[in-house]
């Protein structure tokens, strides 16, 4: 069996006897393809690479998983760990039999979920390796599923994955940019797992907010007010994206001054200083 992977992105495909045309998801006016043109690898590819799979505590309950080196985009994905079963978040693009062995020592995998399709990874391949554990898209971007499988399941505005653990749909990087809510986060103040749709800048004490980051394509304001609305609405202190960055605290206070700057600044209040 053959699964294709796109090289840039690191979302797997379907199995063809050749490798799609394209990665639609690079296509898009979101991602990129290189200069030099679409390019593929496999997953046996990857194994024969000796790709390395990391697992480290960010805080007790939650887990970051990697790959070293890292496939496609290399984002940071976070295993929740909950009483009822855990949340494998924003999968990466590899898995073998060691990686999933490690992963369930933290408990068994009631499902797997990715903020955007850009992180869908190896979803379905994670699905396979754990038990064939339900991988969950948001129904408003089923269309970017690259490899089918009967272990998608779709689901809509909001989902409760366990007591404590659900996912919300924000929008505005994709129509259905999902964040994951964790209650009992940050000594029970409350953890937003927001992917792409709301990303902490450098100094982990502002966000911002992006159609495309590096196409560098921005939202309107009424989208950012429509999105960070939408997150404040949960509660919780401690956010995170999905490449290791943080808000630390005051999370929820920091969403809202940053998306009234961002909504100022391209709303032309500011114009008077450019």
């Amino acid at each position: 069996m053959t699964l294709w992977i796109c090289a840039t992105c690191g979302v797997e495909h379907a199995d063809t006897p050749e490798p799609p045309a394209e990665c639609a998801i690079c296509s898009d006016e979101r991602q990129w393809v290189p200069r030099t043109g679409q390019a593929w690898t496999t997953a046996e590819q990857l194994r024969e690479a000796d790709i390395q799979v990391e697992l480290r505590d960010v805080e007790p309950g939650l887990v970051a998983v990697t790959s070293s080196p890292q496939v496609g985009i290399g984002q940071q994905c976070m295993l929740v760990v909950t009483p009822s079963g855990n949340l494998l978040f924003d999968p990466i693009g590899y898995v073998d039999a060691d990686a999933a062995a490690r992963v369930l020592e933290y408990g068994s995998v009631l499902a797997i979920a990715a903020s955007h399709p850009h992180m869908y990874g190896a979803q379905v391949s994670w699905s396979h390796a754990l038990g064939d554990v339900p991988v969950l898209v948001n129904e408003a971007d089923a269309e970017w599923v690259r490899r089918p499988d009967a272990v998608i399941r779709h689901f809509g505005a909001t989902l409760e994955l366990a007591p404590g653990l659900a996912l919300h749909t924000l929008g505005g990087h994709f129509a259905g940019s999902t964040a994951a809510l964790w209650d009992a986060g940050a000594d029970g103040r409350g953890v937003l797992l927001a992917g792409d749709a709301i990303f902490p800048n450098p100094n982990g004490a502002s966000v911002s907010f992006m159609r495309s980051y590096p196409n560098l394509l921005p939202l309107s304001a009424a989208t950012v007010e429509r999105v960070s609305s939408r997150a404040l609405e949960l509660r919780f202190d401690r956010l995170y994206n999905n490449f290791g960055r943080s808000v630390p605290e005051n999370a929820h206070e920091v969403v809202r001054t940053s998306a009234d700057r961002y909504i100022a600044w391209v709303s032309g209040v500011h114009d008077d200083l450019t």
